[in-house]
């Protein structure tokens, strides 16, 4: 049996596909390339340039490559960006996601896990938050998921879809053998853009607000390496097949680092003061959430192994500048390829 991974050419999505592919499960990948790169997928493993919400597409591909399972990645996922346009965010995100899971159901998929995240809890009242939290976005992306969460728990309460629903909470760093890596040229992400500072491909990094009510009045976020990340879903597949129960877990380390925090370790392990600026605060960004993430340990067995804001900062940093070779070498293939003349056409003055 096969997995569909949605998204696969993506930052999380292509680390998946790694993690999959390195235990010797057969993958397809589906993904539009809109953010991802289709170099990023694991060599051997097909690609399908498309959309998730393509259901005669993916109808196709579930009887042809029989697969049992989808892990749904594709989404938009920047917080401000969704503010702006929330209909493309409730689009893509939820219309979509609703497209696949109807398309799981009626072509006989078994098991689906979906990727979420901690925005479904906007401002939580209580840290570590809890699965059973109140859910209460404050971005339009945060409910494009959690409408997402619903339907995808109606559905296989009424068809036998077993699930599993991860929240995500800051996912960042690289494949420790710097084989994929966030690759994004206009990337939001805190840890991205500081390496990027370091690195000199950006002339100064903006911190949002520094009154909040927190130690030193930044936003505080619990940041998780995404190769553990794709370890849960690894998990989570694993017992999905076992027989275990539909659930919603969080995915976090449990213990949070302000964005001041993150900074320092960036210019410490890069040995780089590159310039900081103080700008407004973004709406949609909560003060402070930091993930329980207690039943995902116990309910799947996972054991993160880069549980360390200072080695994914590393592994971070390793991409970078592994990202950096890779673009100037595209980059002098580009120079040396030969160049073929335009025809050039008779002009009367």
């Amino acid at each position: 049996m096969t997995v569909l991974v949605t998204g696969g050419a993506g930052y999380i999505g292509s680390h998946m596909v790694l993690e999959l592919a390195d235990t010797g499960e057969p993958v397809v990948v589906l993904d539009n390339l809109s953010t991802g790169f289709a170099w990023s997928v694991a060599e051997g493993v097909p690609l399908v340039v498309d959309d998730s919400g393509d259901q005669a597409l993916v109808a196709r591909l579930i009887r042809q490559h029989r697969i049992d399972a989808i892990i749904h990645f594709a989404a938009s996922v920047v917080v401000p960006e969704s503010v702006r346009d929330p209909l493309g965010y409730y689009r893509n995100n939820t219309v979509n996601t609703r497209a696949l899971i109807e398309c799981a159901v009626n072509n006989g998929v078994r098991h689906f896990i979906f990727s979420s995240t901690a925005a479904v809890y906007g401002n939580p009242a209580e840290v570590p938050v809890k699965e059973d939290a109140p859910t209460q976005p404050i971005s339009p992306y945060g409910s494009s998921k959690l409408m997402s969460e619903i339907m995808l728990r109606d559905a296989a309460h009424a068809h036998g879809l077993g699930h599993v629903i991860l929240r995500y909470f800051n996912v960042a760093g690289a494949d420790p053998a710097c084989r994929a890596g966030q690759s994004s040229k206009a990337a939001t992400h805190l840890i991205k853009v500081a390496v990027e500072a370091a690195l000199g491909l950006r002339d100064k990094l903006e911190v949002f607000g520094v009154d909040y009510p927190t130690p030193d009045g930044s936003c505080i976020r619990d940041y998780i390496h995404v190769s553990d990340l794709c370890r849960a879903h690894s998990d989570a597949l694993r017992r999905l097949r076992a027989g275990a129960p539909s659930q919603t877990l969080n995915c976090g380390y449990g213990h949070g680092f302000s964005v001041l925090e993150v900074i320092e370790t960036v210019k410490r392990l890069s040995g780089v003061d590159f310039k900081v600026e103080i700008a407004g605060p973004r709406a949609g960004d909560p003060a402070r959430i930091v993930a329980d993430s207690r039943q995902a340990r116990a309910a799947l067995g996972w054991q993160p192994r880069f549980d360390d804001l200072s080695t994914i900062v590393a592994h971070a940093l390793a991409w970078e500048r592994e990202l950096m070779k890779r673009r100037a070498r595209a980059d002098q293939a580009a120079e040396r390829a030969p160049v073929t003349a335009a025809t050039t056409g008779s002009k009367r003055s």
